[in-house]
């Protein structure tokens, strides 16, 4: 299959995107410089895997440098918009992609286990999307760059609407950030400050590795998908990219899910 060639319909903006070291956040950082997005891609804790992900989309001819922070600590998000405001001037889009999962049954479930997730997934997003908002109502409009003033894209999931027993923490994590981005997108619509989120089915990172370890495993996981195939962090790229630029200027306040039909609840195909 061949790729088309890219549109640049991301020129000459500045994006960042939270996580992007690795997943999801990779591919997304990816397909944002290919549009021709200058990205900082964010990382928490590998340096390496955010330097391998800058030289690739720099390999590719695009724009990028690494910029370390913890979304879950305020002083860490304010140096890193800091920084970017030094380096570039301003920001056109935020991916709000951090995320984490800490797994036990909830009867078992420790507070460090339930605030670990909380803290990054929902309180990282809220940090990171009052920076950037910020940001956008200082510097106003640019017409010639965006129609809009400033696009913020959170990564949600499936599971903001399907629970997840065993995930207690992680299901409620995305559940909160579906209000936190119709409840900002409600809010900052005046200032044309568009909100958005993306929710992923079962895409193929090292999250949900364990689930793919066997055919076994991947056959059972295939019969969530009623697309037949597990999703790649490109397929999340793609749909991201849309959200970002003018073609989704008239988009603000949904959840776009990237699932191959995994929200359609396959179970009651055959009549439940």
């Amino acid at each position: 299959m061949t790729t088309p060639a890219a549109s640049q319909r991301l020129a000459n903006q500045i994006a960042l995107v939270t996580g992007g070291s690795s997943g999801i956040g990779a591919g997304v950082a990816k397909a944002l410089a290919a549009e021709g997005a200058t990205v900082i891609v964010n990382y928490a804790h590998s340096a390496d895997d955010a330097e391998q992900v800058r030289q690739e989309i720099e390999q590719a001819g695009g724009k990028a440098i690494t910029i370390k922070a913890d979304v879950s600590k305020e002083e860490d998000v304010l140096a890193m918009f800091d920084q970017i405001r030094k380096e570039f001037g301003t920001l056109h889009i935020l991916i709000n992609n951090s995320g984490i999962q800490v797994d036990a049954p909830f009867l078992e479930m420790t507070l460090e286990q339930w605030q670990k997730v909380i803290d990054v997934n929902l309180t990282g997003q809220f940090l990171c999307a009052r920076e950037a908002a910020r940001e956008f109502v200082r510097r106003g409009p640019q017409p010639e760059i965006s129609r809009a003033t400033g696009k913020i894209i959170c990564m949600s999931s499936v599971h903001e609407v399907i629970p997840w027993a065993g995930h207690v923490n992680y299901a409620t994590s995305k559940g909160g950030i579906m209000q936190l981005m119709k409840s900002t997108a409600q809010e900052l619509a005046p200032h044309r400050i568009r909100v958005n989120s993306i929710g992923p089915g079962a895409i193929a990172t090292p999250i949900n590795e364990s689930a793919r370890d066997t055919p076994e495993e991947e056959k059972s996981l295939l019969t969530l998908i009623p697309y037949g195939r597990i999703g790649e962090p490109a397929d999340i790229g793609s749909v991201a990219v849309w959200l970002a630029s003018d073609e989704s200027d008239y988009v603000t306040g949904i959840t776009l899910f990237a699932d191959g039909g995994m929200t359609l609840y396959p179970g009651f195909a055959d009549n439940g």
